[in-house]
């Protein structure tokens, strides 16, 4: 493994650590202020799918220490990092929630895919497996909110 290789890994890994803090903090938002007919569902649904997010939290920052780096140090570092669209209107309707977490996951999903190259790139056999884990758990996440659309 080169130098660049694993810096690139390293970068790309805390990319999507904040990337996995946003979306946690967006769905948690969103679980607080989802309201209208399918509240409860949908109140629930959030609930999972970010407590599911948080638990990543650990994991991938782990693998930035596994491989020598430093971690995001602050919410200012995981706002530069992140590529999750903030979302601060509380009045948004249910079904604009759906879409907008759904949209967020397949950019989760996108960074992964960066995530798994760099690792391949750098020959951490234990990242690229790992990342298979979380494409699985995101798609999952993405086509739950996708049906609640159709």
């Amino acid at each position: 493994m080169t130098n660049n290789a694993k810096a690139a890994l390293i970068d790309s890994l805390n990319g999507l650590l904040a990337d996995t803090f946003a979306l946690y903090i967006k769905t948690k938002n969103f679980h607080w202020h989802v309201r209208g007919r399918q509240f409860h569902d949908l109140h629930l649904l959030f609930d999972t799918q970010a407590t599911e997010i948080f638990a990543l939290t650990d994991l991938v920052a782990e693998r930035v220490r596994k491989q020598g780096g430093t971690t995001l140090t602050s919410p200012s570092v995981i706002a530069e990092k992140t590529q999750i669209k903030p979302q601060d209107d509380t009045s948004l309707d249910a079904m604009a929630m759906v879409k907008e977490l759904a949209d967020d996951n397949d950019t989760y999903i996108a960074r992964i895919r960066e995530v798994k190259a760099a690792a391949e790139e750098a020959g951490d056999n234990a990242t690229s497996g790992i990342a298979d884990d979380w494409t699985d758990q995101a798609e999952q996440r993405a086509w739950f909110l996708r049906e609640i659309l159709a």
